[in-house]
């Protein structure tokens, strides 16, 4: 089997792919593409349904024998399934439909929201060329409306930004109520952990207060980022600080 991922800055999607890979040991040819520049668009299986309708918006890419999957938590589910070491999802069948319900909130929810707030405060950049072969509809629209939206014009700008800090506070609060029972979010570490934390790592620094008197949220913070196979994962990083890497992400839900 041939396994190539390719992947941005160890932040969001890709930090969970890439530590998820990590935590069971897997063996792949890591290729980093700039997602923040829209290069993911121009890879040659770029426009295969599974890659250019990816409701992940701009996510990393595995790709097997020729086949290109997308999607942070299931590539990790994948990845689960190749190997029985270090299981990422735990064997109860009523707990692992609990980890898939927390991580699809997550992907409707929390990633929409840390993927405005960071493009907000670092906007990325692609240029007409490559958004225009982008085959997502909404996710052209979402590039080509970055420069207008993240200029601050108007109050309905400023009332989407708003929101999104408040669907952050809002997972914060959720992981903190979780964590009083439990060391992970789901009993032992699991996928949920990692994708919690890849979306939330990078909005400590840019929605401070939805992380005040978290302590328990903190120390959980402290051991996702000292496990080996997220500490590997950073080690990828190509810019100063992954955290300041922000690409158009899944569609911001219409209906709160």
């Amino acid at each position: 089997m041939k396994m190539t991922v390719y992947h941005g800055e160890p932040n969001g999607p890709s930090l969970t792919v890439l530590a998820a890979l990590f935590e069971k040991g897997l063996d792949a040819e890591l290729i980093h593409i700039d997602l923040a520049r829209g290069e993911r668009h121009n890879l040659p299986f770029a426009q295969q349904p599974e890659v250019a309708l990816s409701v992940e918006g701009e996510g990393p890419v595995v790709v097997v024998d020729g086949e290109a999957m997308t999607d942070s938590v299931f590539i990790a589910c994948y990845f689960d399934e190749l190997s029985q070491d270090n299981p990422l999802r735990p064997s109860d069948s009523y707990a692992r439909w609990e980890m898939m319900s927390w991580c699809r909130q997550l992907i409707e929810r929390t990633a929409p929201a840390a993927a405005h707030v960071g493009c907000s405060a670092y906007p990325p950049s692609c240029d007409p060329t490559t958004v225009a072969r982008i085959g997502s509809v909404d996710l052209r629209e979402r590039w080509q409306g970055t420069a207008a939206r993240f200029a601050g014009e108007g109050s309905a700008a400023d009332e989407q930004l708003a929101d999104c800090q408040a669907k952050i506070a809002q997972a914060v609060a959720k992981i903190e109520a979780r964590l009083a029972s439990s060391e992970w979010l789901m009993g032992g570490f699991s996928i949920a952990d990692l994708e919690s934390y890849a979306w939330l790592a990078g909005m400590v620094e840019l929605v401070p207060s939805a992380f005040l008197d978290r302590p328990l949220t903190a120390d959980w913070m402290k051991r996702v980022r000292a496990r080996p196979a997220v500490a590997r994962a950073m080690s990828l990083a190509r810019g100063p600080d992954p955290a300041h890497a922000w690409a158009p992400g899944p569609e911001i839900n219409r209906w709160g």
